[in-house]
């Protein structure tokens, strides 16, 4: 009669050193970069942990600059990015032994926002150009009111201060006279409590404090910018140092596929499939 209970007893603690040694193997799984992935990066990783509680997942923003830095120096294992590496990146990172894998994840539109009030509600890529060189400095040069332009940016360390500079600027110079932020959020801020602002930011973080700007005369919107219409549209991506296995091919999976690609619209982006 004494040694059914010891079994048991025996069982339960081995059970129990089953369990504590499933909850000390929980994998950990860092997320770093782009602010403007940042919103899909929370929100999947979100719903990803709820399916897989094994699996702990921590995610910040920062800059797609940053979070590729991290990324060579192995103190992230995704990277998140508004813009393709750089041909220097990749050489840095497989000097130390990264091997850099692209994983796109969701299309963006860049989309030129002005406080509520502006009257201005279409400019082309060639009148933004201009408006950031600081060439065009007055609201009326491009038919709106007689106000001075405020212009503000991202910083540069933004990979969408890099895709404005190359699909807008062609490379050319932001003005000394804009205002750099650091996050595409910081963006909406300042131009909605700014009446003479301009800026530009990822489409998910458009909200009615602010007045999306048409370019070329076509909306910011998935079916153009999945048709190839809208001229800023841009890929976002995640990457990885080599093919992603264990929690990071799981989660990557995860964000490609359908359910992943549900909550990319949700968020406000254009979903890849």
């Amino acid at each position: 009669m004494t040694t059914r209970p010891r079994f048991l007893v025996t069982a339960l603690a081995v059970v129990g050193l089953i369990g504590g040694a499933s909850a000390l193997a929980a994998e950990s799984l860092s997320v770093n970069g782009s602010t403007t992935v940042l919103p899909i990066g929370q929100a999947t990783a979100e719903a990803f942990m709820k399916k897989n509680p094994d699996v702990n997942l921590s995610i910040s923003g920062g800059g797609s600059g940053n979070g590729i830095k991290a990324l060579i120096d192995k103190t992230t294992q995704i990277a998140m990015s508004s813009r393709p590496m750089k041909k220097e990146e990749i050489e840095l990172a497989k000097s130390r032994g990264v091997s850099p894998v692209e994983h796109k994840v969701a299309i963006d539109a860049l989309t030129p926002i002005v406080h509520p009030t502006n009257t201005v509600a279409d400019l082309t890529v060639e009148q933004l150009s201009l408006i950031y060189q600081g060439k065009i400095r007055n609201w009326k040069e491009v038919g709106g009111k007689d106000l001075q332009i405020v212009v503000v940016s991202r910083d540069t360390s933004s990979g969408t201060y890099e895709s404005w500079q190359e699909k807008i600027l062609h490379k050319e110079k932001v003005s000394p006279r804009a205002q750099l932020q650091a996050s595409s959020g910081a963006v909406v801020q300042a131009v909605s409590k700014n009446r003479y602002a301009i800026g530009y930011i990822g489409i998910g973080y458009l909200n009615k404090s602010v007045k999306a700007v048409t370019v070329n005369g076509v909306v910011a919107n998935d079916v153009n910018a999945l048709k190839g219409t809208y001229p800023i549209a841009r890929p976002l991506y995640m990457y990885t140092d080599g093919e992603p296995k264990g929690a990071a091919g799981r989660y990557l999976n995860f964000v490609k596929g359908p359910e992943g690609q549900k909550i990319v619209k949700k968020e406000g982006f254009v979903p890849i499939r």
